[in-house]
């Protein structure tokens, strides 16, 4: 995967923070939380590799979970990023706490990550991946219509948004072109279906935050991460559903610069759990 070719975003001083967007979004992602955070840091909003601007892989080269950690990890040392703070939201999330579990990252913060599911959930996240790959059959601007529709925009809301009735998301609309044949949502959203985090242990600071009206990854996934991860910090966003910065920015932000102040009063590492 060519590391260079992935598009960034750079601001404010200081010590590094990498913002990791999830499936089928982009680095715009971030832009609500920016702000606070280059007051403190110097904050690196990234496409992730098919997304934004940034280009997918050719058919014949990895493309999962896997290679993208890789990516983001050969990105930061690139760009001379040694040990940043590291947060990500849904697929960012699993790819910032697969870099934290190989040391890479000064702390982590996750927002409903991939990678702790149930059996139910599980099985949806397959389904819906299917969907996605027979939907790519469909002629684009059929879908595009179908998503513009007010049942479409009801169905995005209801999805994306913890709280549904919220004016200014009225005009929200789930792209077409993102599960277009061959799109880099189709080509990942099998792997991103199937994925488990299953590193034994994360040796820095983190914080799993999730929104209590998650629709997409239930919010039970607190539950198997703090399993998985017992030292991490647990947080509830209340009304938020699965793209948090977007709905309580200040919060989610004060999230962000309270995890990485962990890591300054206890030398980047937890010792005992903190619950």
């Amino acid at each position: 995967m060519d590391r260079t070719r992935i598009v960034y975003e750079r601001g404010g001083s200081g010590s590094p923070v990498v913002l990791l967007h999830g499936l089928g979004h982009r680095r715009q992602a971030w832009y609500p939380v920016m702000g606070p955070l280059m007051e403190r840091h110097e904050v690196y909003a990234l496409d992730l590799p098919g997304f934004g601007d940034s280009p997918a892989p050719d058919g014949g080269r990895a493309y999962d979970v896997p290679s993208l950690v890789e990516a983001v990890r050969r990105i930061c040392a690139d760009l001379g990023l040694r040990r940043p703070h590291l947060v990500g939201n849904s697929l960012g999330g699993a790819i910032a706490l697969e870099l934290g579990a190989a040391g890479v990252a000064a702390s982590v913060t996750a927002l409903s990550p991939i990678g702790f599911n149930g059996r139910p959930a599980g099985a949806g996240a397959r389904v819906l991946a299917r969907a996605a790959q027979l939907a790519a059959f469909v002629p684009t601007p059929m879908l595009q219509a179908a998503a513009d529709s007010p049942p479409g925009r009801a169905l995005a809301r209801r999805m994306l948004r913890g709280e549904v009735s919220d004016p200014a998301d009225r005009h929200l609309a789930f792209d077409a072109r993102a599960i277009a044949a061959g799109s880099a949502y189709v080509r990942l959203a099998p792997y991103a279906a199937a994925y488990t985090f299953s590193a034994p242990e994360v040796p820095c600071p983190v914080t799993v935050a999730w929104g209590d009206r998650d629709r997409l990854l239930p919010p039970s996934g607190a539950r198997r991460a703090l399993r998985r991860i017992p030292h991490a910090r647990q947080v509830v966003l209340l009304g938020c559903g699965h793209i948090p910065m977007s709905e309580s920015p200040r919060i989610v932000a004060a999230e962000i610069l309270r995890t990485i102040g962990d890591t300054r009063s206890r030398g980047g590492f937890l010792s005992p759990p903190l619950r």
